[in-house]
């Protein structure tokens, strides 16, 4: 019995879907801010809250996180305690605006995957995530206040939208994601990992048989970030599953599919009345022909006889010469006639070219031949699954032999170009795909944490392919190491961005 339901475990582990962690990714954006009070060389206060970082050395919070040290800068410490590594960082506040209850510090020392702001609309009863640090387990697992400084991941949170109020003068957006005190500035994220507003406070569950959360909603924390001066990216694009994407790339290439069938078959017909009616028409001009080689043989087969006829007149009057010279000319018409006849042209239906045959176009070639040289790749939004990219355009060059820029190699994928992109100072690796018979670019991104970006670094190549090759077996070598590349990378992406490439941008 133990053996059956081992069995029935692991079927239905087989069966769950590969589903991408986008919340998780948004985590490695996630902090502890601290404040330490100090007078006198000693502590005299302490608080701390949550942030998230909207640029690589910045953060945002609550103003009430940091108030005091916008009041006592001179005596009170603000501490950063990113999520990963071993290290945290004195912060500098920046930017305070209490009555929206946002604040931006900065600090330095690291830089921190950013998050994405959505500017979709959220639906009544949406999931929605929360990530910070709530007190009450810091309370519960802290065994000392090195504790609060160490860095570890954000604690999850989930609940459902429950709608917009006004708080304060202040757009607010009410949730039922468990919060405490601690997730204060901590972001509030739809499930793609892109933040909705900023976890601000909590009802008392002493007037309500629940509790709800209030987090600062989108137009008030960009308005607060546009008058910092401080840079976002905000996505208004739909969020959407990997599930759900995958099925609409799926769907979308039984589509092309089918009118792909369909061009070809109406192609074929077209080809076919087309051959049709060149072999009708060449058949009227092989019947026209022949009869004027007829005609023609006929008319020199009279002459022909006439002359001699003349001739035997001429030889009976005993004029030799000139009945020679008609005789031979009268016998050079009858072979003319009987040349004209036997070389009449026949009629061979399968010598018939179909119109266009063997004749590709300049438009049909346009294509592949588009997709070489110095290109521009718009992003194709409704091909996409976008969670954290502004979606700008990339430029890139493409060479002989899948070489890129200049001098980035790519190696062969079917038809297709490939090369798994890892960067010495972000944590996301970047599959990109490029197919030169489309014009189509593809970057498959994975957010990753430090620890899995470091064994993705860890894969050395056998054969180092330091710069574009001709070289088949390098190329080959190359191919081999992004395979075991792509083989420590998660079951499932975190975005993927899919390009149309034209020269100068052209569509």
């Amino acid at each position: 019995m133990r053996q059956v339901i081992m069995l029935v475990a692991m079927l239905l582990a087989w069966s769950v879907p590969a589903r991408a962690d986008d919340i998780s990714a948004a985590g490695r954006g996630v902090v502890r801010i601290v404040t330490i009070a100090v007078a006198d060389d000693e502590v005299v206060g302490f608080g701390h809250g949550s942030g998230f970082a909207v640029a690589p050395n910045r953060i945002v919070t609550n103003a009430h996180v940091v108030e005091l040290a916008s009041r006592y800068p001179g005596n009170v410490v603000i501490g950063v305690v990113p999520s990963e590594g071993s290290k945290s960082f004195q912060g500098k506040l920046i930017a305070i605006d209490t009555k929206r209850d946002l604040a931006l510090i900065e600090f330095s020392g690291a830089k921190l995957p950013t998050l994405a702001l959505s500017s979709a609309a959220v639906t009544d009863g949406e999931t929605l995530f929360a990530l910070g640090y709530p007190g009450n387990v810091d309370i519960a697992t802290a065994r000392s206040a090195a504790d609060f400084i160490t860095p570890q991941s954000p604690v999850r949170s989930q609940g459902g939208f429950a709608g917009t109020r006004t708080l304060e003068g202040i757009s607010v957006l009410l949730h039922t994601a468990n919060i405490a005190r601690g997730n204060s500035g901590g972001p509030l994220l739809d499930a793609c990992g892109r933040v909705l507003g900023v976890n601000s406070a909590i009802t008392n569950s002493e007037e309500g048989d629940s509790t709800f959360a209030f987090a600062i909603a989108y137009p008030e924390l960009t308005a607060f970030l546009t008058q910092a001066k401080q840079p976002f990216v905000s996505i208004a694009a739909p969020c959407i599953s990997v599930e759900q994407r995958n099925a609409l790339d799926k769907a979308a290439e039984e589509k092309d599919r089918a009118d792909i069938a369909n061009r070809n078959a109406q192609a074929e017909s077209a080809a076919a009345r087309a051959r049709e009616a060149a072999i009708d028409k060449a058949r009227a001009a092989n019947e026209s022909a022949r009869e004027t080689y007829m005609a023609g043989a006929a008319v020199l087969l009279v002459f022909g006889a006439l002359a001699l006829g003349a001739a035997g007149l001429l030889l009976s009057r005993d004029q030799q010469r000139p009945g020679i010279w008609t005789a031979v000319g009268g016998g050079a018409l009858l072979l003319g006639a009987v040349a004209l006849f036997v070389l009449r042209p026949s009629f061979d239906e399968a010598s018939i070219a179909t119109p266009g045959e063997g004749n590709q176009t300049a438009e049909a070639r346009l294509p592949a031949d588009a997709a070489e040289g110095p290109l521009v790749c718009t992003l194709q939004p409704d091909r996409s699954r976008i969670t954290v990219s502004p979606g700008e355009a990339v430029k890139v060059n493409v060479g002989p032999d899948g070489c890129f820029d200049g001098g980035t190699q790519y190696a062969e994928s079917g038809r297709r170009w490939q090369r798994v992109l890892v960067p010495a100072d972000e944590q996301t690796v970047t599959v990109r795909e490029f197919d030169p018979d489309s014009g189509t670019l593809t970057d498959t991104r994975y957010f990753l944490s430090a620890a899995d970006m470091q064994k993705v670094r860890d894969v050395k190549p056998v054969v180092p392919v330091a710069q574009c090759t001709a070289d088949q077996a390098k190329r080959a070598s190359l191919a081999s190491l992004q395979q075991l590349m792509r083989a420590t990378l998660p079951p499932a992406y975190n975005e993927k961005l899919v390009y149309h490439c034209a020269p100068g941008g052209a569509e």
